[in-house]
Order: C-alpha cells, then sequence, then structure tokens
C-alpha cells in the first residue's frame, strides 16, 4: 500500500513548495477507523454510566424520535452541495416526505412532534447509491459532500455525550476564579443580562434562536462557498466546516481541564442547589478573594471554557468575508457573517452561558485552528508557525491567568482587562496582517482550489 503521495510540488507567489502529505487513501482509511471506535467507546461509557449514547442516539434517528431537528437537515444540506439540482429536489422531496410519514405514525401512536428522520435515511441511501450506482465525478462530488453531512450528524453525538463526561469528570467547578476575572472585563453578563430583560421577548427568541441553530449558519456559508463543486468537480483546500469540525474536535478537551458552568447557573436561579446565591443578571456578586474549586451537580455540562459558540460563530464570520477565490463575498453574506457573530456574543453573555472572559478563549482558540488551516499550499513556513504556536500559548497564558491571578485581576481590574483586552486584539491584528490585508496571489489561489 503508498502510505504517501509523494512529494507534492506547488508554485506559490512564484516559489515553489514541495511537501510529503499523507495520501488521501491514508487520510480515508484512518477516519473511517477513528470515527466507529470513537462512537463504539463513547457508547460502551454511556451505557455503563446508564444514559443516553451516540448510537442509540443514531438509531432514534432512523427508527424513533430524534433529538434535533436542525441538525439532521443541515447534515441533508450539505450533502446537497455534490448533486445536481434534479437529485437534490428529489433527496429533499423524499426526506420531506419520509419526515411526513414518521411524524404520522409517532402521532397516532401519541408521541411528540419530531422531526429528522427522513434528512438521516436519505442521507445513508445518498452514500449507497452514490457508492454503487454512480461513476466519475458525480460519485466523488457526491461522496465528498455526503461525508460532511454524515461528520457533522456524529459530531452532534459525540457532543451530547460529551457534555455528560465533562460532569462525571468535573464534580468541581471554577466559576468563583471565572468571576473575578471578569470584573476587569465589566462583567458584560451582567451587562447584556439586563440588556436583554429591558428589550423584551422578541429580541430573546431572535436570539436564542441564533444561538441553537448555529448550524444553519455554517450549512449557508458552506454552501455558498461550495456552489460550484458539482459543475468543476474542484474542491477548496479549505472551507468552514473544516474549521467548524476541528474546533469541535479539540475545543471540549478544554471542558475538562477547566470545567465551568457559566453565570446563569453558579449565580442565578438555575443553579437551584447548588448556586452561589441568586445575582445574575441584577446583582454583581460581591468579591471573594480566597476562590476556590466548588462542587457542583450534574444539573449543567461543564460546556463554558472556552466558549466555543464564540468560536464556531467567528468562523463563520471569517468565512464570510470573502469567496474561496479570494475575491469579497457579496453584501448579504458579509452583512449576514456580522450579524451571526453579533447575535451570538450577545446570546451568549445575555442569557447567561458564558463569562466574557470564555468569550476572550474562544475567539483566540478559533483564530489559532484557523490559522492551523487556510490556505493549505502556502505550507508552513515561518510566520504561520508563529501565528499558531502564538495564539496556542496565548490560550495557556489566559487559562492559567485566569486560574492562578484571577484575585490579582480582580484587584487591579483596570490594567488587567487592559493586558487581557489588549493581547486578544494584538493577535486578532496579527491575524487579519496575516490572511485578509492582502488578496492571495492568483497562483496560490488557483493552486489552493486544486488542493
Amino acid at each position: 500500500m503508498v502510505l504517501l503521495d509523494g512529494p507534492r510540488s506547488e508554485v506559490v507567489g512564484g516559489a515553489r513548495r514541495t511537501s510529503w502529505l499523507p495520501s488521501r487513501r491514508l487520510q480515508l482509511a484512518a477516519l473511517l477507523t477513528a470515527v466507529p471506535m470513537l462512537l463504539i467507546g463513547l457508547q460502551l461509557i454511556a451505557a455503563h454510566n446508564h444514559f443516553l449514547g451516540p448510537l442509540e442516539s443514531l438509531w432514534a434517528d432512523y427508527a424513533g424520535t430524534p433529538k434535533s431537528v436542525t441538525v439532521p437537515w443541515a447534515g441533508l444540506g450539505l450533502a446537497l452541495i455534490g448533486l445536481t439540482w434534479r437529485r437534490r429536489f428529489l433527496a429533499v422531496a423524499a426526506a420531506a416526505g419520509i419526515d411526513l410519514v414518521y411524524q404520522v405514525i409517532r402521532t397516532l401512536g401519541g408521541g411528540p412532534l419530531a422531526l429528522g428522520n427522513g434528512p438521516v435515511i436519505v442521507l445513508t441511501g445518498l452514500v449507497l447509491i452514490a457508492n454503487f450506482g454512480w461513476e466519475g465525478k458525480d460519485k466523488r462530488n457526491a461522496l465528498h459532500a455526503a461525508a460532511l453531512g454524515i461528520l457533522l450528524t456524529l459530531s452532534s453525538k459525540v457532543a451530547e455525550v460529551w457534555l455528560v463526561i465533562t460532569m462525571m469528570a468535573g464534580p468541581q467547578v471554577l466559576d468563583e476564579h471565572v468571576v473575578l476575572v471578569d470584573r476587569a472585563l465589566g462583567n458584560p453578563s451582567w451587562v447584556m443580562g439586563q440588556v436583554l430583560e429591558s428589550l423584551g421577548p422578541v429580541v430573546e427568541f431572535i436570539l436564542h434562536w441564533v444561538y441553537i441553530e448555529l448550524p444553519v449558519g455554517a450549512m449557508i456559508v458552506t454552501i455558498w462557498q461550495l456552489r460550484n463543486v458539482v459543475e468543476t468537480g474542484v474542491w477548496p483546500g479549505h472551507y468552514l466546516v473544516r474549521t467548524f469540525l476541528v474546533v469541535g474536535l479539540i475545543g471540549p478537551i478544554f471542558y475538562v481541564i477547566f470545567p465551568v458552568v457559566g453565570p446563569v447557573f453558579a449565580y442565578g436561579a438555575d443553579g437551584h442547589g447548588f448556586t452561589l446565591g441568586n445575582y445574575w443578571p441584577n446583582v454583581v456578586p460581591p468579591i471573594d478573594l480566597s476562590p476556590g474549586a466548588i462542587a457542583f451537580g450534574t444539573i449543567a455540562p461543564r460546556n463554558c471554557m472556552p466558549s466555543l459558540h464564540t468560536a464556531w460563530a467567528l468562523s463563520i464570520f471569517i468565512h464570510s468575508r470573502r469567496d474561496i477565490d479570494g475575491s469579497p463575498a457579496p453584501a448579504w453574506l458579509r452583512w449576514g457573517g456580522t450579524f451571526w457573530l453579533l447575535a451570538t456574543l450577545s446570546a451568549t453573555l445575555g442569557f447567561g452561558y458564558h463569562y466574557g472572559a470564555d468569550l476572550v478563549v474562544g475567539a483566540v482558540l478559533c483564530m489559532t485552528i484557523e490559522s492551523a488551516l487556510r490556505d493549505p499550499v502556502r505550507g508552513w513556513d515561518r510566520i504561520r508557525i508563529q501565528l499558531v504556536a502564538g495564539g496556542a500559548a496565548l490560550v495557556v497564558a489566559l487559562l492559567l491567568g485566569y486560574r492562578y491571578l484571577s484575585v490579582e485581576i480582580a484587584q487591579n481590574p483596570v490594567p488587567a482587562g487592559i493586558m487581557i483586552l489588549g493581547l486578544l486584539a494584538g493577535y486578532a491584528v496579527a491575524f487579519y496582517r496575516t490572511w485578509f490585508a492582502t488578496l492571495p496571489a492568483p497562483a496560490a489561489v488557483g493552486a489552493a482550489a486544486h488542493a
């Protein structure tokens, strides 16, 4: 078996780069091995601890009551990218019809309204039909796009289990430290919580919808980026889904390293018997200069630090700025990406799901991962290495500072706040200057499109 494709040479900015990369066959084999092993492992953990595992949840999408409506349909939406228009219409019609039949049966049996069976079944059927019935470009495009939809669906199943694991792995949480750090940032969750209360239920409904329907925003941007692959048969070297999936792979690791439940649980009514006081959002809790890890029950996952909603929304914003060829994206996409980012940030803070400190780390994590993945034909030159290493170091430095310097930060809020926000701003400027200050060279764009 050939494990490496051999040296790949690309002309970038007039210079020829040569790199050794794993073959696509090896990458596919690794993926097809790792994903089932991960799902089986998580299912065993779930079964041992008596909660719903990923394979049980997946089976419910086929034959029971799906847990989500958005994720299955977003997964099918990604798969449609690789199909012709006629096949897209047929796939959507089939999914809608299956959903309708399932819902009728469910309703007659006294079950709830829960769509999502149809798109999962049709997505599976697309893979089988494309693999065994189609040839050439049609087959490659369909399987490539279907893989994106499948990964989105499976990642949601893994996330559901991981949130339970964070509660098992983190019986104690570090909210007392983070709330001290947030004083240097102006207590943004308390501020936004009061703002949303004053704006009323309509604004709250819109922000809540944006918050929970993040895959919809990602799907829209991805469909735009990949709108030409059916006609050309050429897939770009980098697009939003890659960043989205890597953020979802790396980010949750920090949940067990730095367990935090968020203001609405630790300092609000939703914390029930474990809350430190009913403070959020109207009263900022008093300063406690002896913070520590506090015991917290299994009523809330430890999924605050970092804010992955911030990381994902920022990735949507970044990818809504330009088209794959480097040209400016249309105005509607740029404004949509901006709205999705601002609405998500407002929701994360305004509903008490996150502290401001969480958002800072989430933003740095997003830009670090994006810097590692963006413009793959550029290679790992000195600037990319510095940017990725600097971002990783900044994430670590922020977490260490939050944990061990929270008292000093609270006692010196102005200089500490300026330092934290200054580090974020400085890294954002470096990110912008590297990837957006100038348009990519035509040769590099062409190579990226064919990578």
